[in-house]
């Protein structure tokens, strides 16, 4: 794999340089010599139906939307993301302020808004939640395709309208619906990656009156990959411990070759009839993802060597791991309101699923014995999670400046999980002439046995909520507010098939979270904006099944706890926010999280299944925390300099928090210190082309739990695009991103008792790596 890596630097280098080379052609004054300002159009959220044009055939620069209403929310509308043909909603989003991913490199899926884990943040899909695959109960955005989003919203800070699981906010994906979009277009490109792989990317959307209503129709299929090459050094003991452990405790070094590889496939469609004094809604997404993890990992008991097998060569093992992935997210809904003379009524019912079938095997050969040895494992999982919901809401005008808004939320929620396993395990003596360049460990594989449960493994979980909602709002002058109650109630129960009593276990629990938020307009380009919430998070379900998981966290054991409540926060967001330019916008914003009831891991005193210096932990609601951080963002031409078809974005975002687990204090898990990111974007009129840049970093992240310790730093990412019009309904855009050769580096402290971990004796210190090459793509859109 060095070799095929090796051997497309030059194609690379072109590459980049002619991305580069077209982005410097005209100077910036030519460009736009003689070329009058254009007002900006109204964007999507406020009503105006866009023509496919429109969205092929971009005539201005697109910046942040000033939302009106009293909520504090960053709007971001398709143009501002479209240049650079993000692939997902999750690369879009590494755009906007304080979003974080802990990712691989080149995938954007865990959001990780003000840096905190991805279950703090509540991901919504047109306004409503949606059911993950992950135990932590998040939505990866990887699952979204870029081309069915309208918008993005960030909500900073809750409101009783919403679910109250948003510690850290809400991200709302907005996707078109019939009245914004009237007309069609086709999408076609190709995507260029660095092992020579090329991969298919089309979609059609359509638009416009059908019958009594509109309707919208869209589709999309990309080709997914990302070839990857990591590296790991491990050791006996750390730098903090021996200056000279990197020769004095040299363990052994694995080199890895990962590769991802796959095929997403998605269908969005509405149908929307506005009656008047009566609106019906019906609309619904799909995305299915077919996906296939092909990992190669040699271990080496040297730190450059690579001959063959111990003992006349260096290689320690031969690992060969597939993973077959095949998953599929849908949601439909429907939504009926009516306006009488008492007020507004609406009334929405909608289903959402969430399957995951996973196939992975690893086959190994250890060489480090007498007699090589030979080790297969299967590993099936599958995961059905399914919510109904039911939302009903009324809004009646107390005056003319003044609303009440009330409603009530039902969801029932089933999650079911099964996770088998087996092992083959043999001796191979003809292994010792084994050739790990020309020959691959499943050659060895006889097939495999029945699959056992794993503990905590199989279960089912139903959640039953109720919840009721008010809010009163209203607005005067420059001064809009709200404020409201939300009442949540929660029945859960769980089964496990793996426990030996097998008997309903759960939990029931009640919050009230108050919110409140309010904008204040100074003048007609100053404002100010604050709100105070409630909000919760529930706990993740590997923590409620209540099985025992011997050696889950370094030799000790844990033991789940079904009893667990969720976490709590009070939270204040305070804001100030500018209008600059012909549309642009500056702001800052400073926020602030007390959370309650954390859930922390904690010693039941009860000795382990590996014996003495060992425990079963459980978690408990026992621990406070604190999370806070600055964000500040603009987006705006440069007309005030005489160039108004020059349009600059960025943001920053210091993030911080404080947390104390058994070991003293830390941040919040993976918590980035910092994030950044800046770009520009050149309109060259007179020619019909544009061409733009993006730059972004995010700080180093350290995580602990018991038995582990991880720092993780990134590399910057870098994305150049250059884009033809061609008349009003052609377009064509090259992009190249990761042009920086993004890295990942980890550093892992693992122990094997607390004690260990306390005194700083290590089990294992390792270095690890992860480097991926640019990916190029054009794409090209015709509007009809």
């Amino acid at each position: 794999m060095s070799v095929i890596f090796g051997s497309v630097r030059a194609t690379r280098v072109a590459l980049c340089a002619s991305i580069a080379g077209l982005a410097m052609l005209p100077a910036l004054a030519m460009a736009q010599e003689n070329v009058a300002a254009e007002e900006q159009p109204r964007s999507d959220a406020e009503g105006a139906i866009t023509t496919s044009q429109d969205i092929v055939v971009q005539g201005q620069i697109g910046y942040r939307n000033r939302v009106d209403g009293a909520e504090p929310v960053l709007e971001y509308g398709t143009e501002y993301f479209q240049r650079f043909e993000p692939l997902t909603a999750g690369d879009a989003l590494k755009r906007v302020p304080s979003v974080t991913f802990l990712s691989d490199v080149i995938e954007s899926d865990g959001p990780r808004l003000r840096g905190l884990p991805p279950g703090y943040t509540q991901i919504l899909i047109n306004g409503e939640r949606v059911p993950g695959g992950q135990a932590d109960r998040s939505f990866f955005l990887d699952r979204i395709p870029a081309e069915l989003i309208s918008r993005v919203e960030i909500v900073r800070s809750n409101s009783a309208r919403r679910t109250g699981d948003a510690v850290a906010g809400s991200l709302n994906i907005v996707l078109r619906d019939g009245y914004q979009l009237d007309g069609g277009y086709v999408r076609g490109g190709t995507l260029y990656y660095d092992d020579e792989e090329f991969e298919p990317s089309f979609g059609a959307v359509f638009g416009g009156k059908v019958g009594p209503g509109r309707l919208l129709i869209g589709g999309n299929f990309q080709g997914r990959h990302n070839p990857k090459l990591k590296s790991s050094l491990r050791y006996g003991d750390s730098p903090e411990n021996n200056p000279n452990f990197a020769t004095d405790d040299f363990d052994n070094r694995e080199d890895q070759t990962d590769t991802r590889d796959g095929k997403d496939y998605s269908l969005n469609a509405t149908y929307e009839i506005d009656g008047g004094d009566t609106n019906f809604q019906i609309r619904g997404f799909y995305v299915r993802t077919d996906r296939t993890e092909t990992e190669r990992s040699y271990e080496y008991d040297d730190p450059t060597a690579i001959t063959g097998p111990v003992p006349a060569g260096n290689l320690l093992t031969d690992n060969a791991n597939v993973n077959e992935i095949d998953q599929e997210n849908y949601t439909i809904d429907g939504k009926l309101s009516h306006e009488w003379s008492a007020g507004k009524t609406s009334l929405r019912i909608g289903y959402a699923n969430f399957t995951d079938k996973q196939r992975e095997t690893e086959f190994e050969i250890d060489f480090d014995r007498a007699t090589p040895r030979f080790t297969g494992d299967l590993t099936a999982t599958d995961i059905d999670d399914s919510e109904f919901t039911v939302k009903l809401e009324h809004a009646a005008d107390v005056s003319d400046e003044i609303k009440l808004v009330f409603g009530g939320f039902y969801q029932d929620k089933d999650r079911d999980t099964a996770i088998l396993t087996v092992r083959n395990r043999f001796n191979v003596a003809a292994a010792r002439n084994w050739n790990q360049f020309q020959r691959n460990p499943e050659e060895l594989n006889t097939g495999f046995g029945a699959l056992d449960e794993t503990p905590g493994g199989v279960n089912a979980i139903e959640e039953r909520r109720i919840d009721g909602f008010a809010l009163i709002e209203g607005r005067h002058g420059g001064f809009s507010w709200e404020a409201g109650l939300r009442y949540e109630t929660t029945d859960l129960n769980i089964v496990d098939a793996t426990v030996a009593v097998g008997a309903v276990q759960g939990n029931d629990y009640e919050k009230l979270l108050p919110s409140a938020s309010f904008k204040y307009d100074i003048t007609d380009r100053d404002r100010i904006i604050g709100s105070v919430a409630r909000t919760n998070r529930r706990p993740e379900f590997n923590f409620i099944s209540p099985a025992l998981l011997e050696a889950e966290l370094g030799d000790n054991d844990l033991l789940g706890n079904p009893q667990l409540d969720p976490e709590t926060a009070w939270g204040i967001d305070l804001g100030y926010e500018r209008r600059i330019g012909r549309g642009g916008i500056v702001g800052i914003n400073f926020f602030y999280r007390d959370v309650k009831n954390l859930i922390e891991l904690t010693n039941t005193g009860v000795e382990g299944s590996e014996g003495d210096g060992t425990f079963v932990f459980q978690p408990l609601n026992v621990g406070d925390g604190k999370v806070y951080g600055v964000e500040f963002d603009m987006s705006t031409d440069l007309g005030f300099l005489g160039l108004p078809d020059t349009g600059i974005f960025g943001n920053v975002s210091y993030l911080d928090s404080e947390i104390t687990d058994i070991f003293g204090e830390r941040r919040f898990n993976d918590q980035s210190k910092f994030v950044y990111n800046f770009g520009a974007i050149q309109d060259l009129k007179s020619i019909g082309a544009a061409f733009g840049a993006t730059y972004r970093k995010q700080g180093r992240a350290f995580g602990r739990v018991i038995g582990e310790e991880v720092t993780t730093t990134y590399g910057a990412d870098l994305e150049i695009f250059i884009e033809k019009r061609f008349g009003k309904s052609f377009t064509i855009r090259a992009v190249g991103s990761n042009l920086l050769n993004g890295k990942k580096r980890e550093v892992f402290n693992k122990f094997t008792t607390v004690e260990d971990q306390i005194d700083r004796s290590f089990d294992e210190y390792e270095l690890e790596s992860e480097e991926a090459g640019p990916v190029f793509q054009v794409i090209a859109r015709y509007a009809f």
